[in-house]
């Protein structure tokens, strides 16, 4: 696995498909992994990378906590997707054949410990059972319409409205749009979604499509409704 190179815009198109369906290289939250990879590039990525970009700005407003994220960092090569060359794959399943032979010897030679681990093992699945059943709590969600302001006629709007889509992440679901004339030939996106309150809110929503500068002047929330 891995992005190559990327300093390169060969590296830079993987990451940006990568990204396409992610908000982040590891989990839903930014994570050591997004340190590493953010510190390999060397310039934020250009206006048509639009979801490597989305990814570039937001890790950007976090770098006074980086230290601060959860996670451990790893090499470079180990993020990323699989079958792109890397210069530490061919060490890694030797790495994991040392791992696989420590817990042969931790667990398959001593019977109390087998007894322990076993013992371990179901109290887990036990704690996941009761979990699983337990009722789900009720999510507050919210339904936001956003006018999405251009610089000019001359922006692309398909292109505005593909940057503003590519922001993905937990609780948020992108709903209907449409562009709206507001004078001298331009228009607005009005774009609706839905968000979970504890997971979104419009300050990051404006954060992120913000940060599409080469195509959005400002945004403004139109209407906010409890669902």
């Amino acid at each position: 696995m891995g992005f190559g190179d990327l300093k390169s815009g060969s590296g830079l198109k993987v990451l940006n498909d990568f990204l396409s369906d992610r908000s982040y290289i590891e989990g839903y939250v930014p994570s050591q992994a997004d340190v590493v990879v953010f510190d390999a590039i060397s310039s934020p990525p250009s206006a048509d990378l639009c979801h490597a970009l989305r990814w570039y700005n937001h890790i950007k407003s976090y770098q006074s906590l980086k230290n601060s994220l959860p996670g451990v960092k790893k090499p470079l090569g180990q993020y990323g997707p699989a079958g792109v060359a890397d210069t530490t794959s061919s060490s890694a399943p030797a790495a994991s054949k040392d791992d696989d032979d420590d817990d042969i010897d931790l667990f398959g030679s001593d019977d109390e410990e087998d007894a322990e681990a076993a013992r371990l093992k179901e109290e887990r699945l036990a704690e996941y059972a009761a979990k699983k059943a337990k009722k789900p709590a009720l999510i507050a969600k919210s339904s936001i319409l956003l006018d999405v302001k251009p610089w000019d006629d001359e922006t692309d709007m398909a292109k505005l409205e593909e940057c503003v889509r590519s922001i993905q992440m937990d609780g948020l679901v992108w709903g209907q749009s449409k562009l709206v004339p507001v004078g001298y030939g331009i228009k607005k996106l009005q774009i609706n979604c839905v968000v979970e309150d504890d997971k979104v809110g419009t300050d990051i929503l404006e954060e992120q499509i913000t940060a599409f500068e080469d195509y959005v002047q400002s945004m403004d929330v139109a209407a906010f409704n409890k669902i």
